[in-house]
């Protein structure tokens, strides 16, 4: 039997993405940015329609004249393993887009395990000093173009980050908690002629972290 006449097997155009998928994509066209596949307002337009796919099939088409990269994994700060999230829960994401204006989240919020900001000519603000905290770990994939993110985290817990600026700046002021229980926020960034910045607010602590340890113990101990 010649198995090169054999007909394919049709994909799975009609499934609903994941927010891993969506990151997947997003982490191709990051690359295809950096090596000059594709320029700024190409890369723009592509990220905001992944954020808003609802299937495989309308995520495919903006990297199928891209190299692909399998087996990717979401990077911590080298040297620091990331913690297991073993909740069983399915990964749901925030997402934060400023074009041409602004977009903040600060005060009493809760905050999701994954977080994507992208601002391009716009300003993004993740305030976490007064955040709540339902899960070990915490990632913000944050992209900016010609524009400014700026994440902002209490100063009792651990901050990490993985990124790379491009004719701009991506700075985070590392922190590791005395805690080994308390909360660890990993901001992942791509900046192109922009500004990306994650760093501890002094004087802000997380006044629930006693109580966040504690629910953590009883639910492992049940």
């Amino acid at each position: 039997m010649d198995l090169e006449k054999q007909p394919q097997q049709p994909q799975p155009v009609g499934i609903r993405a994941s927010d891993a998928d969506r990151d997947r994509i997003a982490d191709i066209l990051r690359d295809a940015l950096a090596e000059g596949r594709l320029d700024a307002e190409e890369h723009s337009e592509r990220i905001e329609s992944v954020y808003r796919a609802k299937t495989l099939g309308e995520l495919e088409p903006l990297v199928q004249d891209l190299p692909g990269h399998s087996n990717r994994r979401e990077p911590g700060a080298a040297g620091h393993p990331l913690p297991s999230d073993d909740s069983g829960a399915p990964v749901t994401a925030d997402n934060l887009i400023a074009v041409f204006s602004s977009s903040t989240r600060k005060g009493r919020w809760r905050i999701g395990r994954r977080t994507n900001a992208f601002s391009l000519f716009g300003n993004i603000e993740i305030d976490l000093t007064e955040a709540l905290f339902e899960q070990r770990l915490t990632v913000i994939n944050a992209t900016s173009i010609f524009g400014n993110v700026e994440v902002t985290v209490p100063e009792n817990i651990t901050l990490r980050g993985n990124g790379t600026g491009i004719f701009g700046n991506f700075e985070v002021d590392t922190l590791e908690s005395e805690n080994p229980e308390a909360p660890v926020v990993v901001v992942n960034g791509y900046s192109v002629f922009g500004n990306i910045e994650a760093k501890p607010k002094r004087g802000k602590l997380i006044a629930d972290l006693h109580d966040h340890i504690q629910k953590k113990l009883r639910k492992h101990l049940k």
